[in-house]
């Protein structure tokens, strides 16, 4: 039996799909940089077919990484592979992921389609990509909910139109362990070709067997898993790829089975993650939550302190988390900097240290104490999004009124330099500023979610805020980071307008000055 799974990263197309997240172009490069140093095989860039700006932002992570391959999904219509076709012209190690439905309730209540019809288009659509891409993996959707008998006659007829990858999806959670292993064992056992493509599990976690299901699907055969960071995505998310890895290489003993992922990687890819999408990581999660390696029942501290083993049965440095510690103070030059940086995990360019190092100053100015986690805000939080940005927060002012109201003073500046003033009134400072900033850029816009968290530790810490904005029946999401957490909260204001009218260049306004 093939030891080797391959694992194939969703984050960026399904786990886009979590209500509320939106990534820009940027912001799917970095995670895609973030996974190929995490070791992920294949990356599912995006959907080429929804957008002009999904069809790009699918060719700038293709172009971006090097090491893993990059596919876009595409429904099964030949338009839909055109423009996976064109986002991908040119570029290299590029695949496609094509799927129809295949179960009785999709056939019948969204597809209107016979199962001859359903065959029919599948090899269509396979053969087409075929002709264009050598990496060509089908999906069967809603695999689970489907008769056996038929996915083998989908799965025998894709092979012979040129399919290489075989998904068979638990679209909405449904199967168990015991049932997904069957279907991938009668796969196996009964469908002619199978031999010369590789099997894919997809699951998702509506009723928490996310995990279970995708192993019990490599235990049968599968050799590739899909899934996102942290399990988000549609409804209750996908499977948590960190966990598929970490059970994998904990229990390499029983499973004997090899993946390319670096464990090490993982800690900082499920922050940076959860920082750009706004999803926050449960404290209780398995690998990656904050209590993962918590220990506050006397019993096991006891045990712990007298050998590790005792109670943890995977180590925090093996994922990734480091101590967090006083490194540096406010007369540490760059080069401390740059050191401590690479000390953590990450490659710094002399352009991006000169630009932390900046940002870093003005923190060490206004903060006592330093740790890894402020640093590592620094360099995730990108200010060069700034230049690519149509408004930038400047300053404000507030005044606290008679009634105890608060008025806000915005300033605020377009991309060509100049400045646009906003005035409002709350029943508190952050309720001011927002008012402030949707009469300074004639805004209507409905303010769905307002966050705020500590990212390291001290009354001094840096805050980061996550703001959700609504218009008409698009969100759009915003964040930012600094040891003043009124500053935050209205530039986190300001991202999400950003995103805002790059969709509806309409709402751009005047200066007032």
């Amino acid at each position: 039996m093939n030891r080797r799974v391959y694992f194939f990263d969703t984050t960026l197309r399904d786990g886009e799909q979590t209500p509320g997240v939106n990534l820009n172009q940027d912001e799917k490069v970095e995670i895609a940089l973030r996974l190929e140093k995490l070791g992920i095989d294949i990356i599912e860039a995006g959907f080429a077919a929804a957008s002009p700006g999904d069809a790009a932002a699918v060719r700038a992570v293709a172009e971006a990484v090097t090491k893993p391959m990059v596919v876009s999904l595409a429904r099964a219509n030949i338009a839909d592979i055109d423009a996976v076709i064109e986002a991908f012209k040119g570029v290299d190690n590029t695949g496609i992921h094509v799927f129809i439905a295949t179960s009785p309730i999709h056939r019948e209540k969204k597809l209107f389609m016979t199962k001859e019809e359903v065959i029919a288009k599948a090899v269509e659509c396979v053969s087409y990509a075929a002709k264009h891409f050598k990496h060509v993996e089908f999906s069967c959707e809603d695999a689970t909910r489907t008769e056996l008998e038929f996915l083998k006659e989908v799965a025998e007829e894709v092979i012979k139109a040129g399919a290489t990858v075989l998904n068979f999806p638990d679209t909405v959670g449904y199967t168990t362990p015991e049932e997904y292993s069957r279907l991938f064992q009668y796969i196996l056992e009964n469908t002619k070709g199978v031999e010369n493509v590789i099997l894919s599990c997809h699951c998702h976690d509506d009723l928490g067997l996310a995990a279970s299901n995708s192993i019990a699907a490599i235990k049968a055969g599968a050799q590739q898993v899909e899934g996102c960071v942290n399990g988000i995505g549609e409804r209750a998310g996908n499977v948590a790829l960190e966990e598929v890895a970490a059970l994998l290489e904990t229990r390499k003993d029983y499973y004997q089975k090899d993946t390319g992922i670096v464990l090490k990687e993982i800690a900082k890819t499920s922050k940076l993650i959860s920082r750009l999408t706004g999803v926050s990581v449960p404290p209780n999660k398995a690998v990656v939550g904050n209590n993962a390696f918590a220990h506050s029942s006397g019993i096991h501290q006891d045990g712990v302190i007298k050998d590790k083993s005792t109670y943890e049965i995977l180590r925090p440095e093996s994922v990734g988390f480091v101590e967090t510690k006083l490194v540096l103070g406010k007369l540490s030059g760059r080069n401390a900097l740059k050191k401590r940086y690479e000390e953590l995990g990450y490659s710094i360019s002399a352009e991006q240290l000169a630009e932390v190092f900046t940002k870093y100053k003005e923190l060490a100015d206004r903060k006592k104490e330093i740790f890894d986690e402020d640093i590592i805000a620094l360099l995730e939080t990108k200010s060069a999004r700034e230049n690519h940005s149509t408004y930038t927060f400047k300053d404000l002012s507030l005044q606290v009124l008679p009634n105890k109201d608060y008025r806000a003073f915005v300033h605020i500046q377009k991309s060509d330099g100049s400045i646009i003033e906003g005035i409002g009134e709350g029943n508190g400072p952050v309720d001011a500023i927002y008012k402030g900033i949707d009469q300074g850029l004639n805004m209507d816009v409905e303010l769905i979610d307002y966050r705020i968290k500590s990212i390291s530790k001290g009354k001094d810490s840096i805050g980061e805020v996550f703001v959700k904005i609504k218009q008409e029946d698009s969100m759009y999401q915003g964040r930012a980071i600094n040891v003043d957490i009124i500053f935050a909260s209205a530039s986190a204001y300001i991202e999400a307008i950003n995103r805002l009218v790059a969709v509806y260049p309409q709402f751009v306004v005047a200066a007032s000055k």
